[in-house]
């Protein structure tokens, strides 16, 4: 698992309104090995679809500018293909689960339909061989093949998100892009979903990048967790960095929100505030003003990225060697 699928580079987005400029991602660096599934993980409004959706570069064409950087994908960057040649790596080579699966799916098509015309897309072969395919896709995931004619509305939304996982995973491809793909779900629904995604992930040798803000979820699907922040990764780690020796003041905030069953503490400690215009970013630290242990220093000081052991990368001036 050491060798390099995925790597942005630099990466800056912004969205250009009428009214102001969004700095939604600002100058990230990712890597995604080969089989491993790494966690994006932080408040809603804090820039993970949008770096998942430049990776497939789906962006909003009007609004939406990617204004530096590269997505390097098998040591190609994805940003200097035509859209052509991005038709052919969407869905064959980069896959996407997207969050709501009833939006995701044709409501006028039948799911297998759906799914044996993206296979049909990607793949030089018959009709009646990518029905045959959409088949076993369907029983893959545990829907019977039966169902292959019937409708999104007469799928529950659990089975709906099993015809979108069914959909992303039609062509093998080696990068699966998940945007909260279980939000939507019960609990019950949800584990049984994240089951199947890790035992399909195993057994195709697939790469999963993991948006979510469930923490739970991280520690029980991933390998290494980047922490993001106003557009920014606050803290990069394994799953053992950040669970075990989190250092970055978001990310203990972000514990500090949890219910533990082994605490005796009555109220919980949300992080306060909000996070900050992303029109209007703060010259210094992003995360100064809702910090517990900002000082003066903060506000105007950029943070560096500082490894405090192998592979733990937290942006903080709080960190030795953090600021620059």
């Amino acid at each position: 698992m050491d060798e390099k699928l995925l790597e942005i580079r630099n990466l800056a987005v912004e969205y250009h309104t009428d009214e102001a400029i969004v700095y939604a991602v600002n100058n990230i660096d990712l890597v995604v090995k080969k089989g491993e599934t790494i966690g994006l993980v932080g408040e809603t409004g804090a820039g993970k679809t949008t770096i998942a959706r430049s990776i497939l570069r789906i962006l909003p064409s009007v609004t939406a500018r990617i204004v530096s950087g590269e997505i390097l994908f098998n040591g190609e960057d994805l940003l200097k293909l035509s859209e052509r040649e991005m038709r052919k790596v969407r869905g064959s080579k980069i896959a996407m689960i997207f969050q709501d699966p009833m939006t995701a799916l044709n409501p006028i098509e039948t799911v297998g339909f759906q799914i044996a015309e993206a296979i049909q897309q990607h793949n030089k072969i018959s009709r009646a061989e990518a029905e045959r395919r959409a088949c076993d896709m369907l029983e893959l995931v545990g829907i019977p093949m039966e169902r292959y004619s019937e409708y999104p509305h007469q799928f529950s939304g659990g089975m709906k998100q099993r015809v979108v996982i069914a959909m992303a995973l039609s062509c093998n491809p080696e990068l699966l892009l998940a945007d909260e793909p279980t939000t939507a779900l019960d609990v019950t629904i949800q584990a049984q979903v994240l089951d199947l995604m890790q035992s399909l992930k195993e057994r195709l040798g697939t790469s999963v990048v993991l948006i979510t803000h469930d923490l739970g979820v991280v520690a029980n699907t991933c390998d290494s967790v980047a922490v993001v922040y106003a557009g920014e990764i606050v803290e990069y780690g394994t799953v053992e960095h950040i669970f075990d020796f989190a250092a970055h003041p978001y990310t203990l905030g972000l514990f500090g929100s949890l219910p533990k069953l082994d605490s005796k503490e009555r109220r919980l400690k949300p992080i306060k505030g909000l996070m900050p215009d992303p029109t209007d970013l703060p010259k210094g630290c992003r995360f100064y003003e809702r910090c517990p242990e900002a000082s003066k220093e903060c506000a105007e000081a950029v943070p560096a990225d500082v490894e405090v052991a192998p592979g733990h990368i937290v942006k903080c001036i709080k960190v030795k060697g953090g600021a620059v």
